[in-house]
């Protein structure tokens, strides 16, 4: 074996040098993070934050007790309810455009039965009345059961 092809003794210890000096260096920047962050954290800041968390707390605990807002959480849970959701979205977007693009109403009888003629307001008093049908059931059978 020649002088060059022998392996060196001091590669190793050059390269495990490095990755020291490396680890060093990362952890001088992560002292450095954590005196910042300390130097930050004043009286105030950390009573707000504690105020903060405890309002937070506060109100997903109330959130959670109210039986009428975690049943609407189970419901707009189902595929069925995000359709709906969905097409509200974009139809509540569709509308706006529509809006902004159209004179506003003239108004009188004649106006009157040409929008109730047409299949998009049929379709719309249609799906309030189905609604109106299923709530007014749901709560006359909430207080039949008393609850």
């Amino acid at each position: 074996m020649t002088p060059e092809s022998k392996p060196s003794a001091a590669a190793p210890a050059a390269r495990s040098a490095e990755d020291l000096a490396r680890d060093i260096e990362q952890l001088s920047e992560l002292a450095t993070l954590v005196a910042s962050a300390r130097d930050a954290m004043s009286d105030e800041i950390v009573t707000r934050l504690s105020s903060a968390f405890s309002e937070g707390i506060t109100l997903l605990d109330r959130l959670t007790r109210n039986r009428g807002l975690m049943r609407l959480l189970q419901v707009l849970d189902r595929p069925e309810s995000q359709y709906l959701l969905m097409s509200m979205a974009d139809a509540i977007s569709a509308m706006s455009r529509d809006l902004a693009k159209t004179p506003p109403a003239k108004g009188g009888l004649v106006n009157l039965l040409m929008l109730a003629s047409q299949p998009g307001t049929q379709e719309g008093l249609r799906s309030l009345s189905l609604l109106g049908q299923h709530w007014s059931a749901g709560l006359r059978e909430l207080h039949r059961r008393g609850g």
